[in-house]
């Protein structure tokens, strides 16, 4: 049987359509700033939407069935049509000139890393500023389709566990059926969106500040619209606190929020991946707060005076940064790989954890982490009784074989990944330290790395080739992988 490529290209163009929607919205804000851009962004816009109207009537008599190997075509292609588009507005306005640099901070965007080429972010003008951000919130809304509805049903990197949450013959569904959940879950990210642009708005920021960084930080983003990222506020704490409390909801199971909006507040708490998710940024908060604290020589900021003191100020830059970190979000108020060499190499563990599955942050996720701890523990027992069959267990139900095969299999090819993603950056002429970061930052989709690539400084000091392999590991970690490197397969083209 061959490919339904109608039904393909007619998503396409649905894509194309609503990234041209969002295109409008950023020309409208260029317009009331008067930036000068607002006819670039209103001229891709018009591309935009007219090549996806065009694919939309083309394939207008599709059949409406989409199989799993169209899934996986969807989904890949999908954010590489995203992206192409998406990269118009910077070309057409000079923001970005060149395609490289522009594919770059494209890609970064829809894949929510938030690592930038763009060297003074405040020169920018509006409208290109809210369409970088915009760029982050269209993939975060995205990601949480992909990680609820779709890639369960692909059996993606031992996604399958959200069975019990997605739509399918669960008792734990959220509605039976996929668009519904969405919608729901829409909602709430919606929601979180608005009540954080409200609340820093309150807290002293402007309001073209609260909303840029409102759509980076639930999305997971980073982009921010000060060079300075975060740091610029660190002479105002509350600012910094609202953004570290909906980083923390982001980087968390967006079911699990609705759940508890419906009242459901047991379940959240008794969600094994919540908890661990909740324990690490304690735990970790309080390490690298202790050192640095009781380190004299270590200088939390480089920008703005502290106001509360040195515990509160060493508190909330390390709480900061780990939550920023582990939610892949990006966003810096100091910068980490300057404190101790020990914090260096502490913050750089940290790019592999990931947040919760069903979140908009990226990395390995801390699901994985705990069915991959768990079933390893499990070995001790199953050496000792051999013929016992001692089944992994989450969240008090059994774990099928083939999902934990799945996850050690996912845990596997993407430190591979990782391995041969520094490997080449390093053939690219980038230091140790660099390339090891980059790759890590890349694939993990976190923003920030190490050496060159450090929180104070971007992703512009890479070589052509570089910026395109970190946008190709961007791609692989923000879709999971398998769902890139499946198409890459000659018998995933072969017609059966």
């Amino acid at each position: 049987m061959g490919l339904n490529s109608k039904i393909i290209i007619h998503l396409m163009g649905l894509l194309l359509l609503c990234n041209g929607f969002f295109m409008i919205l950023a020309a409208v804000v260029s317009g009331i700033y008067d930036d000068g851009a607002t006819l670039d962004i209103t001229l891709a816009a018009i591309v935009t939407m007219l090549v996806g109207v065009l694919a939309m009537f083309y394939t207008r008599n599709h059949k409406k069935e989409v199989k799993r190997k169209e899934g996986y075509i969807i989904v890949t292609f999908g954010w590489l049509v995203m992206s192409a588009s998406g990269m118009l507005p910077y070309l057409f306005s000079g923001a970005i000139p060149d395609i490289t640099n522009a594919f770059f901070e494209t890609m970064s965007g829809y894949t929510t890393t938030g690592a930038s080429i763009v060297d003074d972010i405040e020169a920018l003008p509006e409208g290109i500023l809210l369409w970088r951000s915009l760029t982050h919130w269209i993939g975060g809304m995205g990601i949480i389709v992909l990680a609820i509805a779709i890639l369960p049903l692909l059996g993606i990197g031992g996604m399958q566990l959200f069975a019990a949450e997605a739509p399918g013959p669960s008792g734990d569904k959220l509605h039976p059926r996929i668009t519904d959940t969405a919608k729901r879950l829409w909602l709430i990210y919606f929601s979180y969106t608005v009540a954080e642009t409200l609340l820093l708005k309150l807290a002293g920021m402007s309001f073209f500040d609260a909303i840029n960084h409102s759509l980076a930080t639930l999305s997971t983003g980073g982009f921010s619209t000060k060079n300075a990222s975060m740091a610029y506020w660190n002479d105002q704490p509350l600012i910094q606190y609202i953004v570290i409390l909906f980083m923390f909801l982001a980087g968390s199971n967006f079911v699990l929020s609705y759940y508890a909006f419906k009242g459901r507040v047991q379940k959240v708490i008794m969600d094994e991946e919540f908890k661990f998710y909740s324990i690490f940024i304690v735990c970790f908060t309080i390490v690298a707060s202790l050192v640095v604290y009781f380190q004299a020589n270590v200088q939390v900021s480089d920008f703005h005076p502290m106001v509360f003191g040195e515990w509160e100020s060493a508190f909330r830059h390390t709480l900061f940064q780990v939550v920023s970190v582990i939610t892949t979000t990006g966003f810096v108020t100091a910068d980490f790989t300057s404190w101790t060499p020990f914090l260096t190499i502490f913050f750089f563990g940290l790019f592999f954890l990931g947040g919760s599955a069903g979140s908009t942050a990226g990395g390995i996720k801390v699901m994985r982490h705990l069915l991959i701890i768990k079933n390893g523990l499990l070995e001790f027992k199953r050496t000792l009784h051999t013929n016992a069959i001692i089944p992994v267990r989450y969240n008090n139900k059994t774990v099928q074989e083939n999902i934990v095969y799945n996850i050690i299999a996912f845990f596997v090819l993407y430190m591979l990944l990782f391995i041969i993603g520094s490997l080449v950056l390093g053939a690219l002429g980038l230091d140790f330290e660099s390339a090891v970061g980059g790759a890590a930052s890349s694939l993990g989709n976190v923003g920030p790395a190490l050496g060159t690539l450090n929180p104070l400084a971007n992703f512009n000091s890479l070589p052509a080739l570089g910026k395109w392999w970190c946008g190709f590991l961007m791609l692989l970690g923000r879709l999971e992988l398998f769902t890139v490197l499946i198409l890459l397969t000659p018998y995933f083209w072969k017609r059966i």
